[in-house]
């Protein structure tokens, strides 16, 4: 990351559905009740998208957002990095479908998929666009309409996911804000833990995979969960070593809010009070890709990240994968446009 150009977020906005789905509202439909769901995930309500509305619809709603924030326009982004599961379609792009909607015509367009970590390894995707000097803004977008492959008949599945999209503008800032370290990592060997067996080449659509449910997202929760208990911390550590700095130096995190449970103990493995740690799992469950953007927004207009503070993002999701980074907030000091 050193002697390279100085990649910032420069705008940002997020979006989620106006439906909002309580725990006792899940209570009718699947053998759940509220106080076992808000135990073990603390999990209240979540967000819904409503019937025709996609992925590539959140997206650019968040997008637009992003854009008034960081005094751009569509036509001053070069690039679009879509991270989702659940994109509107195999082909073409949920990028491009975004970029088409915003009219960022000038903007090359990819998906990119990493599950959960999603966000995050496309933040440090699109900053490596502008420190190589291929292209001044690049948008980063993170966005799941997840319940569109829940099996709402699993309780164990489909109380815990949401719907929703965060946006955020990349561009060069002042040297030694936005980027300070990245971290990327992958173990496929637990792909099977995580996944949506059916609708791809190994097992194209038919009436057998339909029946059988395998277009829905399958889980094993318990070694998911132990899986994320473990790297959530090591690579949180590992971004906040790579950029020079130690826990004391951490003024905010802003991890992956898939469980409160898992939030917790990342934040006791960085010795983080819970007041520097930002949680909205309650309102919104987790919205894969979209968690760490959407909660990066709340917690900036809630003023909770303020200027100069180091802040880190950690997530974890299906592949399996992990992603951290640490930004050190400057958004509006002297951004390079």
């Amino acid at each position: 990351m050193e002697n390279e150009r100085s990649v910032g977020i420069i705008g940002l906005g997020s979006y989620a559905p106006e439906n909002i789905v309580t725990n006792k509202d899940l209570e009718k439909i699947v053998d759940t009740d509220d106080q076992w769901i808000v135990d073990r995930t603390g999990i209240r309500e979540r967000r819904i998208a409503d019937p025709g509305v996609a992925t590539s619809d959140l997206s650019a709603k968040a997008a637009e957002k992003a854009l008034i924030d960081a005094g751009l326009t569509a036509n001053d982004i070069d690039l679009i990095i879509v991270a989702t599961a659940t994109p509107d379609m195999a082909f073409p792009s949920t990028a491009c479908i975004v970029q088409d909607k915003i009219k960022a015509t000038k903007a090359a367009a990819f998906d990119l998929s990493a599950g959960c970590s999603g966000f995050v390894y496309a933040l440090i995707t699109g900053a490596q666009f502008i420190k190589a000097g291929l292209y001044k803004h690049v948008l980063v977008i993170g966005a799941e309409t997840i319940s569109r492959i829940l099996d709402w008949k699993d309780r164990n599945t489909c109380v815990l996911f949401g719907d929703g999209a965060g946006a955020a503008v990349l561009g060069e800032v002042t040297a030694g804000c936005g980027l300070l370290s990245a971290h990327l990592g992958s173990d496929g060997s637990g792909a099977e833990l995580l996944k949506q067996p059916a609708g791809g080449s190994r097992l194209p659509a038919s009436l057998d995979t339909v029946t059988d449910s395998m277009h829905f997202l399958q889980m094993n929760g318990n070694e998911v969960f132990k899986f994320a208990i473990k790297v959530m911390g090591e690579a949180a550590m590992k971004a906040i070593e790579d950029a020079g700095l130690s826990t004391e130096d951490v003024d905010f995190m802003i991890p992956h809010q898939a469980n409160v449970r898992i939030i917790q103990s990342a934040a006791k493995r960085l010795k983080l009070p819970m007041e520097k740690v930002m949680v909205n799992v309650d309102r919104y469950g987790n919205t894969s890709a979209a968690t760490i953007p959407i909660a990066l927004d709340e917690a900036l207009r809630e003023g909770k990240v303020k200027q100069g503070d180091n802040i880190v993002l950690v997530g974890f999701g299906a592949g399996l994968t992990w992603a951290s980074a640490v930004i050190k907030w400057c958004k509006g000091d002297k951004t390079i446009v």
